[in-house]
């Protein structure tokens, strides 16, 4: 089965469906979306509590009535979905291989988006020893357990991780009726935060309620057959202590789903683990770009809708003739700076770049200045109050114009 298409997105999550829809009403005529799931919407349609479509729909939604609103507004403006459809490998450099209950075939198109997404790094890849009990679980796996298969997941649980995607897990857990004994981090303090105010005032409560821990790392979980337990060690003063509960949950560090963009020779860029990509999201290959979680991890649904909207923009100018930059530079970044985003910068200078370079730290940083240098050439500088791990941050972009194409990569530092 050979099928040809303008534009293949692989991933059916905000993402992928938000580019499909700008692109179709930008008006390119065939957009076909694939994706491995039996139900289009990615991660947020697993998440049945509040708090989705604030910045991209402006109304308050759960997960699954968020999906579904993409879905439904895709589908409408004539966008192909196609569910159960796993990507297995490239045909060639604008074509791809896939298998579904249909069959196997070849789906080749004049431009590609990989928007695949990112999954949680799961316990036995942060080797913890113990045994295999049941009830470890990731806030993905969680979810599904819960409210895609209802079935029971204990009664007293304790989460691994104290950042945003850990208030998911906590209102599933809750939701389900459990007992939340823990949540904890080895960082200082947790970096949970809600952007819209009412929430402000449930984390609030959900602070007061439930005991955080910092710094404290699991060093084993208990039990055998079921979870009795984990082992804690306080990274202040050495020492150990259990805490009794019967699920564990581990949030958080995040690998981005990036089996496609290697299996297909894209650079990948170090740190973030994703594409490396240029200010209008082009990779290292002509005709295939990236957009959303698959780029560095997990944000906000909003976030990587937003980014497959500018995506669709930068798409549809290729369509339309626009030539791919033939030279690029990475922008290089020195811990603890995680990544940046985008984390290229192609021979065509600024030209369509964002305004402001993302980025990420690994620890809690007072009273810094980024620095930007090309070679031993100060481009910007910036100063920052304050730098949390686990939320993104922004450097200008005004330096991107002062770049030598020819010049040696940019280098991002942090001093002071």
């Amino acid at each position: 089965m050979s099928v040809k298409t303008d534009v293949l997105i692989v991933g059916a999550g905000p993402a992928g469906l938000a580019s499909a829809i700008q692109l179709k009403k930008l008006g390119v005529q065939q957009v076909t979306v694939v994706d491995r799931e039996p139900e289009p919407g990615g991660t947020p349609r697993l998440c049945h509590h509040t708090g989705f479509g604030v910045w991209d729909f402006h109304r308050l939604y759960s997960g699954p009535q968020y999906a579904r609103r993409y879905a439904e507004l895709a589908r409408s403006l004539g966008v192909d979905i196609r569910t159960e459809t796993t990507i297995t490998g490239w045909d060639d450099e604008n074509a791809l291989t896939f298998t579904s209950p249909q069959g196997t075939g070849v789906l080749a198109a004049s431009a590609i988006l990989l928007a695949t997404g990112v999954r949680e790094r799961p316990r036995a890849a942060r080797l913890i020893p113990g045994y295999r009990p049941r009830g470890v679980f990731t806030t993905g796996s969680l979810q599904r357990f819960v409210d895609e298969q209802h079935l029971p997941v204990g009664k007293r649980a304790v989460i691994v991780g104290a950042e945003g995607v850990s208030l998911s897990a906590f209102m599933t857990l809750t939701g389900a009726g459990l007992e939340v004994a823990a949540m904890l981090t080895d960082l200082p303090r947790h970096q949970m935060y809600f952007p819209y105010a009412p929430a402000k005032w449930w984390l609030m409560d959900v602070v007061h309620r439930t005991p955080i821990r910092t710094r404290v790392r699991v060093q084993r979980i208990l039990g055998r057959k079921r979870v009795e337990g984990v082992e804690i060690r306080r990274l202040d003063d050495d020492g150990v202590e259990v805490i009794p509960c019967d699920a564990v949950v581990f949030t958080g560090d995040w690998i981005p789903e990036n089996e496609v963009a290697r299996k297909g020779g894209l650079e990948i860029a170090p740190g973030a683990l994703g594409p490396r990509i240029d200010g209008q999201f082009r990779t290292s290959q002509p005709g295939v770009f990236a957009a959303g979680n698959l780029l560095r991890g997990a944000e906000t649904a909003a976030t990587s809708a937003m980014e497959g909207r500018f995506a669709a923009a930068s798409i549809n100018q290729y369509l339309q003739g626009k030539a791919w930059p033939r030279r690029r530079l990475p922008i290089q970044v020195a811990p603890p700076i995680l990544w940046s985003l985008p984390n290229s910068i192609s021979a065509d200078g600024a030209s369509g770049q964002r305004k402001h370079i993302a980025f990420r730290v690994a620890r809690f940083i007072n009273n810094a200045t980024m620095q930007v240098f090309q070679g031993a050439k100060l481009l910007y500088e910036q100063r920052f109050s304050h730098l949390p791990p686990n939320e993104t941050m922004y450097l200008s972009g005004a330096w991107l114009t002062q770049v030598d194409p020819d010049g040696p990569p940019p280098q991002i530092r942090l001093s002071g």
